[in-house]
């Protein structure tokens, strides 16, 4: 009965400590929501606006010219983004998917919703594995795509709690060259969205080429535009910020999504080690009082025999 009661008494000091640290985390991944759902709505501002006027460039029909125009030329081999390629449309032979997850465990089902939902897309939208190429954002969706043989042309892992900006310049230079290069035609975007800190939702947006873009938005269609200098330079800074926006916000609203599923997480994890605590104590203090009690009727008959 003695080890019984020692072995509780170790359950309960190491369950104690493991609720100390998920409270930890679930603090630290609270603080960190906290920040980026800050700068997701100060960076919506931009990527509207960035939208709103890309928007305007396809509902006045400059992007049919600007492709018209471009479809002939070499792209700049400095340029981060080539115009050309950013609106360029070809017959789909191939399908790229760049899929965002985390780096590490610990946020409950965030991972699992994205990677089952592509599966999914996979078995529903493609006949065999040459119809589809992977590109992953996130250790545990690259190490998952390697486990099945899945084709991944692309990795990238250690993304910032908090992203900045310059993190997404390689990942967009790298899949526009991919485009570029006919590694694939069309190329959409995966990841959970964050709808509130109980709730994602998985999401697939289209980045290339530059067509999902809805004039009914637009007021007036029949407007005439001043461009200065001239049309090209115009889409050569607005049409690289707008695909930029598109994996960036993406990657944005994954890492909230992220930090919202860590906090839930850790925090079910701290609720359910108090409740073992609970459970644990009570067990301890019925072993004890059953251990008092054999002791007292041992006593008690050992009174009564030397009577």
């Amino acid at each position: 009965m003695a080890e019984s009661l020692m072995d509780i008494k170790r359950k309960i000091a190491s369950t104690k400590k493991t609720g100390q640290i998920t409270q930890a985390m679930q603090m630290v991944s609270g603080a960190k929501l906290s920040q980026i759902e800050k700068r997701a709505r100060k960076y919506q501002l931009y990527a509207d606006k960035v939208r709103q006027i890309v928007t305007h460039l396809a509902a006045g029909q400059l992007l049919e010219l600007a492709n018209a125009a471009n479809n002939d030329a070499e792209a700049n081999k400095n340029q981060l983004v080539s115009v050309a390629s950013l609106l360029e449309k070809r017959p789909v032979k191939k399908t790229g998917y760049l899929v965002i997850t985390s780096d590490r465990g610990l946020v409950g089902s965030y991972n699992s919703t994205v990677l089952k939902a592509m599966m999914q897309m996979i078995k529903d939208d493609h006949e065999g594995p040459d119809d589809y190429v992977m590109m992953a954002i996130g250790g545990v969706g690259a190490d998952f795509f390697k486990a099945r043989g899945l084709n991944l042309a692309y990795e990238y892992r250690g993304v910032s709690d908090i992203p900045t900006f310059n993190e997404v310049r390689e990942i967009v230079k790298t899949a526009v060259t991919m485009y570029d290069n006919g590694v694939f035609d069309e190329l959409y975007v995966c990841y959970n969205h964050h709808v509130n800190t109980l709730t994602s939702a998985f999401r697939a947006e289209k980045m290339l080429p530059i067509s999902d873009l809805d004039v009914s938005e637009v007021e007036d269609t029949n407007v005439e535009y001043l461009i200065e200098p001239d049309l090209d330079a115009v889409l050569d800074a607005v049409l690289p910020q707008y695909a930029e926006s598109l994996i960036f916000g993406a990657i944005m609203d994954a890492k909230t999504a992220e930090h919202a599923a860590s906090t839930t997480a850790m925090r079910s994890a701290t609720d359910n080690a108090n409740d073992l605590i609970l459970h644990l104590s009570t067990q301890f203090n019925r072993a004890r009082q059953a251990a008092i009690t054999t002791e007292i009727t041992e006593i008690v008959g050992g009174a009564a025999a030397l009577e």
